[in-house]
């Protein structure tokens, strides 16, 4: 196989813009063979638009059982992921998920069996990972540099958002819908990034406010403590209604701090560990000599395109993926165990209970609405 034969689920603001640069043969190795979308309107002009061989469907089962593509990147609301995918890999095509990969862990898992029984390439789109700045930083702390990890703070709360962008969709922002709201919507990203680069924690403590600045169903305000099994801790606070935002990843370890923020990764590196400074320094107060070292690093990264890239590698050749579908699970576990935390007001061990989690959220989903209207907003320039 020369190419790959690419298809499109979901043809609304992201699964536009990928069938986009996969049209215009900004992939090597890919070409754009069909899309899908439940929405007729959207596939009006699709040939004219994406090129004469692009085949247009109103929906999956249609997709697949035309035999005409070899791969799908699954682009619907959050809720259609697990399915689609699923759907895809029975089917003997290799299958790419928008972020979130699903709602709860049980729909993940489910795909990543899915993928393992019918050996086909799965992955998710954490285009995030393609950042010079996010690989360095995770280099640093796999290379031993900084020493064990003792805290963690991460700061996202620059994804302000209008309430125009909540009815812009009238899925969005609602638990029968999107099945979540900042957590689900907009940190996947951060999330997997938490956990890619600092490790899965043993427990978390969570505090989401439900429709704080928003006229919202769901969460648009978190702030969760973790605990990690080697006495670490960590911070993450997320929020769509301030402004200005910050986004700050702050890891405190035995060799110093390093800090991710505004495109600059700052390492102050102590000469001696804070430890063993601790304990041998003789004279009360005082504290390790300290050094201020700007870390370089590849700046930009392929993002979108990067991890489409990979994925049609990792079909064609091989190559490892930057973003395995396998992974997917683990953003969604911590979202899930802030989620459930709140709802219990408790801690939530990590693995979180599937059902208990499930069956919360099912609470919430009865009692849903749904909007109607919307539109297709522009999300090029976007995570």
């Amino acid at each position: 196989m020369e190419k790959i034969r690419v298809g499109i689920i979901g043809l609304g603001g992201m699964g536009s813009n990928h069938a986009g640069y996969i049209s215009r043969g900004e992939i090597a190795g890919a070409e754009l063979a069909a899309v899908c979308d439940v929405d007729a309107a959207r596939l009006v002009g699709v040939r004219e638009k994406y090129g004469e061989g692009v085949q247009a469907f109103e929906s999956a089962d249609a997709l697949f059982a035309a035999r005409c593509v070899d791969a799908v990147i699954v682009a619907t609301p959050h809720y259609f992921h697990p399915p689609l995918v699923v759907q895809a890999l029975e089917s003997g095509v290799h299958a790419m998920s928008e972020k979130p990969a699903g709602v709860y862990t049980r729909q993940v898992r489910e795909m990543n069996e899915a993928a393992a029984k019918n050996d086909r390439v799965f992955g998710v789109m954490f285009n995030q990972r393609t950042r010079g700045d996010h690989q360095k930083l995770k280099e640093l702390v796999e290379s031993g540099e900084l020493g064990e990890i003792k805290r963690t703070i991460y700061i996202i709360n620059n994804w302000f958002r209008a309430q125009s962008y909540y009815d812009s969709g009238g899925w969005r922002a609602t638990w029968a819908g999107e099945g979540g709201g900042v957590l689900a919507n907009q940190c996947p990203h951060n999330l997997d990034l938490w956990q890619w680069i600092c490790g899965m924690p043993e427990r978390v403590r969570a505090f989401c406010h439900f429709g704080k600045y928003h006229d919202i169903e769901v969460e648009d305000d978190v702030t969760a403590y973790a605990e990690y099994e080697n006495g670490a801790t960590g911070v993450f606070i997320t929020s769509t209604g301030e402004a200005p935002g910050t986004n700050r990843l702050e890891i405190s370890a035995d060799n110093g701090k390093v800090v991710l923020e505004n495109g600059h990764i700052t390492f102050w590196r102590t000469r001696v560990p804070g430890s063993q400074f601790l304990k041998e320094w003789p004279n009360g107060f005082g504290s390790p000599e300290v050094w201020k070292c700007e870390v370089p690093f590849r700046q930009g990264g392929e993002e979108h395109k990067g991890i489409t890239r990979n994925w049609t590698q990792a079909i064609l050749n091989g190559t490892p993926l930057l973003a395995a579908g396998q992974e997917g699970i683990r953003g969604v576990e911590l979202a899930n165990a802030m989620m459930l935390s709140t709802w219990t007001d408790d801690w939530v061990d990590i693995p979180v209970d599937e059902e208990r989690f499930y069956a919360e959220l099912q609470k919430r989903v009865e009692t849903s609405k749904i909007k109607e209207g919307g539109k297709v907003m522009d999300v090029d320039g976007t995570f």
